[in-house]
């Protein structure tokens, strides 16, 4: 008996646990052009997104210490980096500090072959934005 539901191919996508979720989808709207997949709402306030930036995708959602889902805020750093590969690093990082982001390292040419700076968001999460360098 053939089964109605299509199959889904594994995936593999990141949860960004922050806190003051509203305001977190707002910032990755200006800083990264973001734009919202879905989005839910509690009565509570927190709230959970699905977004989109390029061709990637991430969630976002406000922490739930109940739940072991805590920000970098709750946790004094980040856990993790996200690489936000784009044709202009230098326009994408200059958009992302004008959007409240603050610069940790300015885009640069890296000697293993990259174009590459990195800002911290004002959740606590890295983010760096870069490119290759032809022939590498």
């Amino acid at each position: 008996m053939a089964s109605s539901e299509s199959k889904i191919e594994p995936t593999l996508t990141t949860l960004l646990n922050v806190r003051r979720g509203a305001e977190a989808i707002d910032f990755y709207t200006r800083a990264f052009g973001a734009t919202t997949l879905s989005r839910i709402d509690a009565p509570d306030g927190s709230v959970v997104a699905q977004l989109s930036t390029g061709g990637g995708i991430f969630w976002v959602a406000d922490e739930s210490p109940a739940h072991q889902n805590f920000s970098p805020e709750h946790l004094g750093g980040s856990t993790m980096r996200m690489i936000l590969i784009t044709d202009d690093p230098h326009a994408a990082f200059d958009r992302a500090i004008a959007a409240g982001a603050s610069s940790i390292s300015p885009v640069k040419d890296e000697s293993y072959g990259w174009r590459i700076g990195r800002v911290v968001d004002p959740f606590g999460h890295h983010w760096e934005i870069g490119k290759p360098l032809a022939g590498h």
